[in-house]
């Protein structure tokens, strides 16, 4: 079938150029054979083969890559904490307020307005303090994560000590640093925790 003999000697022009493109071996066969496995071949994009594990394996359009591209980036996440902070601190301030309802005195009865006023101003006050720290906490993670090039505990840590010294340092120094050291172990806790279970 394929000889390891050298070459007879060309007898024609055609044979001469033949045997100058060889790259490998000396026979024909064998060398194309092993320009293909050993040679740089183009390969199309239809004929990648991706392994699949479940379902059916999708290459990813351009439009796709932006938009995971643009949810991935700091300002998204940002915003999105801080819409989302803005919700859960709506909601925890109407109920502090509605299970807990602050009466100015005792011989004048409140009104409805007055009791809805009242819900109102703390509902939005925690709104507004969940939805920047929430902004806060997650833009800072975001850096955090994007300068060190890794995912992991360390990250929420140092965002969570960062937030917390922040926040912190409008009561001053040290209201800072306990509000640092506080908000870096319930962030680590927590991370600790999502990622345990």
């Amino acid at each position: 079938m394929f000889s390891l003999d050298p070459p007879k000697p060309p007898e024609s022009s055609s044979a001469v150029t033949e045997t100058k493109n060889r790259v490998f071996l000396n026979d024909a066969d064998l060398d194309k054979i092993a320009v293909y496995l050993v040679g740089s071949q183009q390969r199309f994009r239809e004929n990648i083969i991706i392994p699949r594990i479940a379902g059916p394996v999708k290459i990813k359009t351009n439009e796709e890559k932006t938009v995971e591209t643009v949810m991935e980036s700091c300002a998204f996440k940002s915003i999105m904490a801080c819409v989302l902070g803005y919700g859960l601190g709506a909601a925890i301030g109407l109920f502090s307020s509605s299970v807990n309802p602050n009466v100015a005195s005792v011989e004048k009865q409140q009104t409805a307005r007055e009791v809805f006023r009242e819900m109102k101003t703390t509902t939005l006050g925690y709104a507004k303090n969940f939805a920047v720290v929430g902004c806060v906490f997650s833009a800072i993670e975001c850096t955090i994560e994007s300068y060190r090039g890794k995912t992991d505990w360390k990250n929420g840590t140092y965002a969570g000590g960062l937030t917390g010294g922040l926040i912190g340092l409008r009561a001053g120094i040290k209201a800072g640093l306990v509000g640092a050291a506080g908000f870096a172990a319930f962030s680590t806790a927590i991370d600790y925790y999502m990622h345990r279970s």
